[in-house]
């Protein structure tokens, strides 16, 4: 997969954002809920006319370039964030935690924020640079596509489920259009030609007549994703309070954070067990049995998603913003860090096989024509 220049204009139009912040910090209207979600409105709609009048070309050749640029300013404001939650940083977005979005404050609001700010900041940038360079950037998309809905889904719930959720101001209805792009942007990605194969029709079947044990690599796939199924299934049950004692032992003495009120931690194993469970069932089948096209794409939206929900959790799971009664112990560190850190590679390691040798996974190449004696 080649990945595609950054796109310079860009980055300096979102690290606009950095003076912009420290100045609207000093605003006196901005110490109202209401004066927040107004002046939010006002600079994402100003920079959409910067971007347009800037970028036309660009975005009438694919519009999605236009949300890019946008999420890659609102991606270094999700950063400054972070940083002054963390104390490397004073002065810059303290107005829009207190008064527009509080709950950016909790641990797992931090560690959302720097994943935005960082893993999706490189990805709008090298998506904008695509566009402007007339290249594909399906599968970069792919992965954001995953990342960003994974983060959706667990953020707008725990919100208003988890002890914040009387914390929620007017800024919480500008996360709509949060929602609704991506549905959008998922669409145009998907519908994108996909990038050429090298394989010929010979390398297709021969790599489809090998048994698995001829393919090693997917056989260790297949042993993980059972594993990974298992154990998402048993944190899913976990979190729905399931009165084994391997569940009890587990909450209290591996993972007390998913026993956290904020909710985030219970949202994840939920959305875990109701999404991922089912793709690692359907990955299973399609490393056994050859021609499932789709695979490729969709190991490239787990990857994300799982990359981003790994993160938010196991970071999380550690901060000092989380209480310490919810906080891993120190003599389960080990065994949680491998544990979720595996959870997490796996996912990559099954999109990596599948654009590395993807011939298995091609529709079978049609056979010869039936041969007919010629009729005199």
């Amino acid at each position: 997969m080649d990945i595609p220049p950054l796109a310079g204009k860009i980055a300096v139009l979102s690290l606009g954002a950095l003076p912009l912040s420290f100045a609207l910090n000093y605003v006196s209207l901005l110490s109202y809920p209401l004066g927040v979600v107004l002046m939010s409105s006002l600079i994402l709609g100003l920079l959409s006319l910067a971007i347009y009048s800037l970028s036309r070309s660009d975005i009438y050749y694919d519009p999605l370039y236009a949300v890019f640029a946008v999420f890659a300013f609102t991606s270094v404001v999700d950063l400054l964030i972070a940083l002054q939650e963390d104390g490397y940083m004073a002065g810059f977005m303290a107005f829009y935690t207190k008064e527009g979005e509080p709950y950016l404050r909790t641990a797992h609001g931090v560690f959302i924020c720097y994943w935005d700010g960082i893993v999706h900041y490189l990805l709008y940038l090298a998506m904008t640079g695509a566009i402007r360079k007339r290249k594909s950037y399906r599968n970069l998309g792919l992965y954001w596509l995953g990342s960003f809905i994974m983060s959706i889904l667990v953020f707008l719930p725990g919100n208003i489920l988890g002890k914040y959720s009387s914390e929620i101001r007017p800024t919480f209805f500008l996360t709509v259009p949060f929602v609704l792009v991506p549905c959008w942007a998922g669409l145009r990605v998907f519908s994108q030609t996909q990038v050429p194969t090298c394989c010929t029709p010979n390398t297709v079947e021969e790599a489809q007549r090998k048994g698995l044990l001829r393919r090693p690599v997917d056989l260790a796939l297949i042993i993980y994703l059972i594993f990974a199924a298992f154990f998402t299934l048993f944190r899913g049950l976990v979190v729905l309070d399931c009165p084994m004692d391997a569940c009890f032992v587990y909450i209290y003495q591996y993972e007390p954070y998913l026993r956290d009120p904020v909710s985030y931690p219970k949202v994840q194993m939920l959305v875990n067990m109701f999404y991922v469970l089912p793709f690692y069932g359907l990955a299973i089948y399609a490393l056994i049995f050859p021609g499932c096209s789709w695979l490729p794409d969709w190991a490239l939206v787990f990857a994300g998603a799982i990359g981003q929900a790994q993160f938010s959790h196991m970071g999380a799971s550690m901060h000092l913003r989380t209480p310490f009664t919810y906080r891993v112990p120190e003599d389960a560190w080990t065994s949680f860090f491998l544990c979720n850190l595996l959870y997490a590679l796996g996912p990559h390691l099954l999109a990596f096989r599948c654009l590395w040798r993807p011939a298995f996974f091609l529709r079978p190449p049609p056979g010869p024509p039936a041969n007919h004696e010629k009729q005199h």
